[in-house]
């Protein structure tokens, strides 16, 4: 159920991290370097790989560095996944409302670094033999979006991000955009847990009532995020591809299963959809769970000229 950055369960203590209300703990950090490993496997490759040719053509072809924007930044995660697959130099604008998070992600991405150039204001650093350049900018996207819009970009890219605000903020995202969008693991509301339980339907539906709350943006798109997308991104002239990249979870990463359990069924609690006895029911299930499939789309959206 955790979908994007969104979603879990512990999305009432870790997810809001990014809205204007609530402030970022150390369990969101931990909370977002569970689920790293299993974020970078379930992107779509064939999509990112798209989107490296485009960008490499147009870093060949313009003989300078690239600028990406990353929306609700968090950890750091996306640009990790997403740097070292790019053979050119690269300029990144690391967007998030929580300083604590941003200050997570300099000294994250300083650990990931093959080499420090500078840490006096932009952060500069060797990662394959790619110079990366990074600002860290903290703002309020439910308000600031269009000024972000308006800085100077080749990308704009999220992960685990647009699921998480209203269908009103998209709208307002998608008139404003001028540039390519590649964006991952927004939520599309599917899971499966082995072995099956008698309550997946009851406790998924009341995870579903939970997400598509106010998590600072309005109440949230949730599920609908993606194909909100689509149909904004595609009347406003862009070429949009959507991909499959579910989450596989198995017992080899135990610590992330118990969490991701844990948190889906304090966010049904929340609800009162389900009888407390049934949901603690379920969770002692999913804490011994074999495996967990949670299903998201990557987008790839290109302005037709």
């Amino acid at each position: 159920m955790i979908a994007s950055d969104t979603a879990y369960p512990l999305l009432t203590r870790f997810d809001r991290r990014r809205h204007t209300e609530i402030k970022m703990t150390g369990f969101s950090a931990q909370w977002l370097a569970l689920r790293e490993p299993a974020d970078h496997r379930a992107r779509d490759q064939k999509l990112q790989q798209r989107l490296c040719v485009q960008l490499t053509d147009l870093a060949r072809t313009e003989q300078r560095v690239i600028r990406l924007i990353d929306l609700g930044c968090g950890s750091g995660s996306n640009l990790r996944a997403l740097a070292a697959a790019l053979p050119f130099a690269q300029h990144w604008t690391l967007v998030d409302y929580d300083p604590l998070l941003l200050a997570t992600a300099r000294a994250t991405l300083l650990g990931w670094a093959d080499r420090l150039v500078s840490d006096a204001g932009t952060l500069t650093l060797i990662k394959n033999n790619q110079t990366i350049e990074i600002d860290f900018v903290q703002i309020d996207l439910a308000r600031d979006i269009e000024r972000v819009l308006a800085w100077p970009a080749d990308v704009i890219t999220a992960a685990a991000f647009f699921d998480l605000v209203a269908e009103a903020w998209l709208v307002r995202f998608c008139q404003t955009l001028r540039v390519t969008l590649y964006t991952v693991l927004t939520y599309d509301g599917t899971e499966q847990w082995l072995p099956p339980h008698s309550s997946d339907r009851a406790i998924l539906k009341a995870f579903h009532a939970h997400q598509q709350t106010d998590k600072g943006f309005g109440v949230a798109a949730g599920p609908n995020a993606a194909l909100i997308m689509e149909r904004e991104l595609a009347a406003r002239g862009f070429g949009v591809t959507l991909a499959p990249s579910p989450w596989q979870i198995d017992r080899s990463e135990t610590a992330f299963i118990e969490a991701l359990a844990s948190g889906s069924a304090g966010a049904v609690h929340e609800t009162g959809l389900v009888e407390p006895a049934q949901v603690e029911q379920w969770l002692a299930a999913r804490l011994a769970a074999e495996h967990c499939t949670v299903g998201h789309w990557d987008i790839l959206a290109t302005l037709n000229i």
